[in-house]
């Protein structure tokens, strides 16, 4: 496809024909577990934002970014046809402080791999434990929240781990990663290759490799 012309004109119909094929498979768009995500870069090659294929389709037709990488997989409308991205970057810099990361659900899991602290299990469906119950002046910090699984977090109840005969995997603790994009994401990116030449490593928020 050839990105001039009637820009603003042509990212319409390709955002209609876009959504549209996200949300029907037949239509021909084809994506996998990391094809509709794309990482954009700021200008100076900094992590910026995950985006949507769509909007990273948007930029590129508003001749917005430069395309770094594709992802080996074609996008298909009812007008056009073009190799998906899978990085691109901004041909201007944006400037913003540095990002903090946020204290939430997804975080504290994505932090835990996924992984109950107390009896290892891996399950998508955990839910947050505070070490020192909240009942007995326990804060809602990095250093109190763990990843739990329901059975565990039912059997500890409002006790401390030793009084429900429990022991942590690991003291929890603030991440040092700073979070360019959010930690859920960060920790995908780790398994794309394209998108690994520009995310810093952190290596206590990666899972250990497996033997």
């Amino acid at each position: 496809m050839v990105w001039n012309g009637a820009r603003d004109a042509q990212e319409t119909v390709l955002r209609t024909a876009l959504c549209y094929a996200r949300r029907c498979p037949a239509s021909g768009f084809f994506v996998t577990e990391m094809s509709d995500r794309v990482l954009l870069l700021n200008n100076n090659y900094e992590p910026l934002n995950v985006c949507s294929m769509v909007r990273a389709v948007s930029l590129m037709a508003k001749g917005k970014v430069e395309v770094l990488h594709r992802n080996g997989h074609v996008v298909r409308t009812g007008t056009a046809e073009f190799s998906a991205p899978s990085v691109i970057r901004l041909r201007y810099y944006v400037k913003r402080p540095l990002p903090k990361l946020r204290l939430c659900r997804q975080s504290v899991l994505a932090r835990d791999n996924y992984t109950c602290q107390y009896c290892g299990v891996k399950a998508k469906d955990l839910t947050i434990d505070h070490v020192v119950p909240r009942v007995m002046g326990g804060k809602h910090t990095w250093d109190n929240v763990v990843a739990c699984c329901r059975k565990c977090n039912l059997k500890k109840g409002d006790k401390l781990p030793e009084r429900a005969g429990m022991r942590l995997m690991r003291k929890p603790r603030r991440p040092r990663y700073v979070p360019y994009i959010s930690l859920q994401h960060y920790l995908r990116g780790h398994r794309n290759e394209d998108w690994m030449q520009y995310l810093p490593v952190f290596d206590e928020v990666l899972p250990a490799p497996e033997a």
